[in-house]
């Protein structure tokens, strides 16, 4: 057994402090008593999570990021689920060129979305609605619930489901009774991983966002261009909280070892 050099196991650690500091500070100053950001600050208080209730565009702007997340990340797993089993499972012309495709959200900016995005749903008359955030937020999320899916489809043993035919067994019986209970896992963290994306997306969302469809990263972006106070702050490190639940959520339901390594839990 191959030992790792002492040196070698300290060098993630800074690059994991660099990742924590910035959202320890900000969870840190959500919790000052002055009007102001400060650390360290004075004291501790739940004033600026009190001051979240009494500001209708956040509560407004955080119950259409929710209702856009539910949508969104329902549609795009829904179309996950078939294009997965299609992958997963037959050999045609043009499989590895639609499943780039599919993916390809992946590799390119949010930013270039967000202005093509405008582009379009301007010529279409959509720009700043509902519908065109949710389809906006299908594109961008499928490829996140697409992975897991197919990596619940892949690992799935097709003998399972060829025994359940030769015993009389139709392809709906098949699939509700066989193969929708073995892929389950991957649909919900695939549904769970595509809510969160959705929820926390801003670059994109403020090329196509209006003032009646404001999300709450929107919401928080405009707000920071008028004053910079610690509501921000307490409206980040809510937000940080309920994405670390849906992340340990996510973590116990499939891995996230198995999620950006490939390999993990079973």
């Amino acid at each position: 057994m191959i030992r790792s050099p002492p040196l070698a196991t300290l060098f993630p650690y800074p690059s994991i402090v660099r990742s924590i500091a910035p959202l320890a500070i900000v969870c840190v100053v959500a919790f000052t008593p002055l009007g102001y950001i400060s650390l360290p600050t004075d004291g501790l208080s739940l004033r600026w999570f009190a001051a979240i209730l009494d500001n209708p565009r956040f509560i407004s702007a955080f119950w259409l990021s929710l209702a856009l997340g539910l949508v969104s990340s329902v549609i795009a797993t829904a179309l996950a689920v078939p294009a997965a089993l299609a992958v997963a499972r037959f050999h045609f012309p043009g499989r590895d060129a639609i499943s780039a495709f599919l993916l390809s959200p992946l590799m390119i900016p949010h930013i270039v979305l967000g202005v093509a995005f405008l582009r379009f749903f301007s010529a279409v008359n959509i720009n700043g609605t509902f519908s065109g955030l949710v389809m906006a937020h299908v594109i961008v999320i499928l490829p996140f619930a697409l992975r897991l899916v197919l990596a619940s489809a892949t690992g799935m043993d097709p003998a399972v489901e060829r025994a359940a035919v030769s015993l009389g067994a139709g392809r709906f019986t098949v699939f509700r009774r066989i193969t929708l209970p073995l892929i389950l896992p991957g649909i919900v963290s695939g549904w769970l991983l595509a809510f969160i994306t959705s929820f926390d997306e801003l670059t994109m969302s403020v090329f196509i966002a209006s003032p009646s469809t404001t999300t709450l990263p929107v919401r928080m972006f405009l707000h920071i261009q008028d004053t910079i106070d610690p509501l921000v702050a307490a409206v980040s490190a809510l937000m940080i909280a309920g994405t670390l639940l849906l992340m340990g959520a996510l973590d116990r339901l499939v891995g996230l070892e198995r999620l950006f390594v490939g390999k993990g839990k079973q």
